[in-house]
């Protein structure tokens, strides 16, 4: 009898996200295991239960998900899991708390293709400034752009101090330099905007971050990017389908968070499917997750001018 294929999903929150668990048993997981309230000094004995107990070949089917909703503690959890493996006794692990490390890489790999498509040239040398930058996507979407070259900022609405204590915590846990920004007013934003390259808009659903007389002090603005699908627009004017189109008032093209989402689902899908089918152990966290959107999205495009 074949040994199941058999996901452990860890989150430190109340429960694991039912769109994780549906994600899972999609990709080839047969038996999904969710476990609620982990705390990060949990993970070392968790995980050897996990391993010890299929032995060297029934590890090739087992795998570790951390979930929740903090893109560092997630980070931490994975090493903390890492770290406990005991050789030949190897799983997959993947990390994606709160959708956040594949919702971002969707999102900064499009805004890169969009920079390619009209301009020729990718994030290196950008100006980039990530409303909603103290969230798990919009820290997570800073440390891509900032290792794909970007300069990045990181805006508060609470304020500068708030925005450069989480961009220093962030950059030093990710080993890139990251800028805070105050958003606490109108003023701030648009002081902000006058010489973004890029915007990316990660603020909670529903909450707009630019006005269309915001727009008007975003004059080098090359693309702007929303994740908010819930009415109002994150951005004024980028409509949830939008994937390149232009940005009335202004010389950037929109992208919005339905054209994202695809990515992310993508991304997220194919990620998993990869650790459910992988003879040796793989380890993934959102470095990965940018390399397979970037993958997508070259497929997506190559096939796009063979049709």
């Amino acid at each position: 009898m074949e040994r199941p294929y058999i996901l452990h999903m860890f989150t430190p929150g109340r429960q694991m996200s039912p769109f994780d668990i549906n994600m899972a048993a999609d990709a080839g997981y047969q038996i999904v295991v969710p476990y609620s309230d982990v705390g990060l000094d949990a993970i070392a004995g968790l995980t050897q239960d996990t391993i010890f107990s299929r032995g060297p070949k029934g590890v090739a089917r087992t795998g570790i998900f951390i979930g929740g909703r903090d893109a560092l503690l997630a980070s931490d959890m994975l090493e903390r899991s890492r770290a406990a493996m005991v050789k030949p006794f190897v799983v997959s692990l993947m990390a994606d708390p709160s959708g956040a490390y594949t919702t971002a890489a969707a999102m900064v790999a499009c805004v890169e293709a969009a920079l390619k498509r009209r301009h020729g040239h990718g994030l290196e040398g950008q100006r980039v400034v990530i409303l909603g930058g103290m969230g798990p996507v919009g820290r997570v979407a800073g440390v891509i752009a900032a290792q794909a070259g970007a300069q990045v900022s990181l805006s508060s609405r609470h304020g500068i101090d708030v925005a450069e204590e989480a961009a220093q915590e962030t950059g030093a846990r990710f080993k890139v330099t990251l800028h805070g920004v105050s958003g606490g007013d109108r003023a701030a934003v648009r002081t902000s905007l006058a010489d973004a390259d890029v915007v990316l808009a990660c603020a909670a659903a529903g909450v707009q971050v630019l006005s269309p007389e915001d727009l008007g002090f975003a004059k080098q603005m090359k693309v702007a990017a929303d994740v908010n699908a819930v009415p109002p627009e994150g951005i004024a004017g980028v409509g949830v389908m939008d994937n390149g189109r232009p940005l009335d008032g202004t010389a950037a093209v929109g992208i919005g968070a339905l054209a994202i989402g695809n990515v992310k689902y993508q991304t997220q899908h194919r990620l998993l499917v990869q650790m459910c089918a992988a003879e040796k152990a793989v380890v993934l966290s959102f470095p990965e997750a940018f390399a397979m959107a970037r993958a997508f999205l070259a497929e997506s495009a190559a096939a796009g001018k063979a049709a």
